[in-house]
């Protein structure tokens, strides 16, 4: 995944977690979701035979670079989505929350959610990606950097903790949607917030992606280099 993200698609439509879910080998990943592996990596293998668009290997891009898209990209669209799509299922809650529980939850959980990831994303606005960026200007100067937090991977640490949780808010999100499928005879809002919450996951599950995978690795190398 972070030398290719067009390989999401693949797992994503296998049900194979490859944000927050990492960290096992594919054969494992496969198992747990009755995927069949030999499917799975021949599907893998047909995209490496397809070019890639520069402009998508991430994996390629400096430090800096990479965060300003995080930032400029990502964390933009997180908090214009968040304010409209709170309205959408809170309005649905409060049509159908008596017959139907589920849209309840579904609307409690994205708001808890939708706070968590504005105070998530600020603290690495504030504090993590102000640091990297200071390293990558130190090693273009050849200087040294004093972390205000010991090292980077405490920040980090922290981060991939809060992005544990945001990936199992995600999961719970599509249970409760029934893999985000508008019930039968749903009216306008309910199919539309559905789509909407759609489209937030797998923002998200690529947002994460980028910086699980790509960033905080190459941010801890590179302290490492500096040190």
């Amino acid at each position: 995944m972070a030398e290719d993200f067009r390989k999401a698609e693949v797992f994503k439509r296998h049900g194979i977690d490859f944000c927050c879910g990492g960290n096992i080998s594919l054969e494992q990943a496969c198992e747990e979701k009755n995927a069949n592996l030999d499917a799975v990596q021949a599907e893998l293998g047909e995209i490496d035979n397809r070019q890639a668009p520069p402009e998508e290997d991430f994996n390629s891009w400096e430090l800096d670079m990479l965060i300003d898209h995080i930032v400029g990209v990502h964390h933009v669209y997180v908090k214009k989505a968040s304010s409209s799509i709170r309205e959408f299922v809170n309005r649905v809650k409060m049509v159908h929350g008596m017959n139907k529980p589920n849209v309840t939850e579904i609307s409690d959980r994205f708001d808890a959610l939708a706070q968590e990831l504005e105070m998530h994303m600020h603290k690495e606005e504030m504090i993590l990606f102000p640091y990297i960026k200071q390293m990558v200007q130190a090693k273009k100067d050849g200087t040294s950097i004093s972390p205000p937090f010991g090292t980077v991977q405490n920040p980090i640490n922290m981060m991939l903790e809060e992005h544990d949780n945001a990936g199992n808010e995600l999961e719970a999100l599509q249970k409760l949607t029934e893999d985000y499928t508008p019930p039968k005879g749903a009216c306008a809002t309910h199919t539309v917030s559905y789509g909407q919450l759609k489209e937030f996951a797998d923002d998200l599950m690529r947002h994460i992606h980028l910086e699980n995978n790509i960033l905080f690795p190459k941010a801890v190398e590179l302290e490492n280099t500096l040190k």
